[in-house]
């Protein structure tokens, strides 16, 4: 049984009480004006191959079933080269820019004036875990906070009943790494990113197992809270227990809140449909983007909406296209295409896409030559960490252009390569975040997202 408005409001006063006596956990306002004020990233776990979506290379086609030619063997995942293989996608230009867009995206394509297009992405590693990893925390290894957990700690969240950090994952399973993906690492534990999922329970242990009365959670609450405050007193204001204090305060918001915004019933029904609800290919990522928008409205800071489960599997329930791209990635693509597109839209209709950053990533691309054994035009393609392809689209973007460039067939960067230190000290930028300013203290040393590197990619700035 849910508390009651009056029941809660009764006690979430009283532990506001204890809560203003709290040290600051969040971080402090932005360093400059910021042209963004939230984010959502579309996050394609297993490797999407640039060179079939939005990285058109006619030479690659001309080239097709001809050897690589490189005089040293290809560092490549797997080790099998086979020969160079065209695209499975035709390109067009689209819109009034003239933005290359693959047709494995039709629905994304519609909305190219909008996406600024970084063709020049390069990866530490070729390997999932740790290449998910980097392009979450900036480093290779678990235990380092996520993007969305550093923008809670800088920014905190404009709502004080949801968290400033939320993850939909895919429905059909987490991406590798799991929880490693959206972990707060060394930071103060409210900045975990809080996983919503689908059904009557978006959030994991939010309700009693069993019914209570009004009365016994107004008590329960109300000696809770004086526990915490007389055990914070003793620690001596001790920052984990304070996060953790709060942590709970804000899960006793959230009763209310969560089945508010997680509710699309009333939302127009042409709008579910546009975002794909009637079909089941797509109805999952349709309900997760339209869930992002509303979670945004209501103050949350950051959503990361995963497309792509467990990378092991057949068939494969991620963008890992090994085996045969034009089935792998032509039935991912499906499931996102016009989920993703419908929440550019309703977006930009609703006035939110000026203030608000849309981020589409994956952990590197795919190799333009075949995976396979011999002089064999296989069907599929290997992890590519020299080259891929991002986009981004809303505030202080340059809508409707690429920046950088790969060599002729789309197998290493050959103009203003970007790292994942770059990349994130863009985002952070437009958030209005000096990515060398926001640090925190830990273990003897100043860690931020960046670690020593990154330089803001002015070229894709307006």
């Amino acid at each position: 049984m849910l508390p009651s408005r009056r029941s809660f409001f009764s006690w979430s006063g009283s532990a506001l009480g204890t809560l203003a006596v709290l040290p600051q956990l969040a971080g402090a306002k932005p360093h400059h004006a910021p042209k963004a004020k939230r984010a959502i990233q579309i996050s394609l776990v297993g490797g999407m191959s640039h060179i079939d979506s939005f990285d058109h290379k006619p030479e690659l086609t001309k080239r097709h079933g001809k050897p690589l030619g490189a005089d040293s063997k290809p560092d490549v995942f797997f080790g099998q080269v086979g020969l160079l293989r065209k695209p499975d996608w035709e390109f067009k230009q689209r819109g009034k820019s003239g933005l290359w867009v693959s047709e494995l995206f039709p629905h994304v394509a519609t909305m190219a004036d909008d996406l600024t297009v970084i063709r020049s992405m390069h990866a530490d590693s070729a390997n999932h875990t740790p290449a998910l990893f980097v392009l979450n925390s900036g480093f290779q290894f678990n235990g380092y906070p996520a993007l969305g957990s550093w923008l809670s700690y800088g920014l905190g969240s404009e709502a004080d009943d949801l968290p400033a950090f939320v993850v939909l994952p895919d429905g059909r399973g987490d991406a590798n790494g799991a929880a490693s993906n959206w972990s707060n690492g060394f930071l103060p534990a409210q900045h975990q990113g809080v996983v919503f999922r689908g059904g009557d329970a978006p959030v994991r242990d939010l309700f009693p197992e069993k019914p209570v009365t009004k009365e016994e959670e107004k008590d329960s609450r109300a000696a809770l809270d004086k526990l915490n405050a007389l055990h914070l007193d003793r620690a001596g204001g001790e920052s984990d227990l304070a996060a953790r204090i709060n942590s709970y305060a804000l899960a006793a918001k959230m009763q209310l809140a969560v089945p508010a915004v997680s509710d699309l019933s009333k939302e127009p029904a042409k709008l579910k449909t546009a975002y794909g609800f009637d079909d089941p290919k797509t109805a999952d990522c349709g309900r997760r983007c339209l869930l992002a928008r509303r979670l945004l409205e209501k103050g949350v800071r950051f959503v990361q909406v995963y497309s792509g489960g467990p990378i092991a599997g057949s068939p494969r329930t991620s963008w890992d296209a090994h085996e045969n791209v034009k089935e792998n990635h032509g039935a991912e693509a499906k499931r996102i295409d016009q989920p993703v597109a419908a929440l550019l839209r309703d977006l930009k209709d609703r006035d939110m896409l000026k203030d608000t950053l849309i981020i589409f990533t994956t952990e590197f691309g795919r190799t333009p030559f075949a995976q396979s054994a011999g002089n064999v035009v296989g069907t599929g393609r290997d992890h590519n960490k020299y080259a891929f392809s991002c986009w981004l689209a809303g505030a202080g973007l340059k809508p409707g252009t690429a920046f950088g460039a790969t060599d002729d067939i789309g197998w290493k960067v050959a103009e203003h390569p970007v790292a994942w230190y770059d990349f994130h000290a863009t985002v952070l930028h437009l958030l209005g975040i000096d990515h060398e300013k926001l640090t925190y203290y830990h273990n003897g040393i100043k860690r931020r997202l960046t670690n020593v590197h990154g330089e803001v990619v002015k070229g894709v700035l307006v």
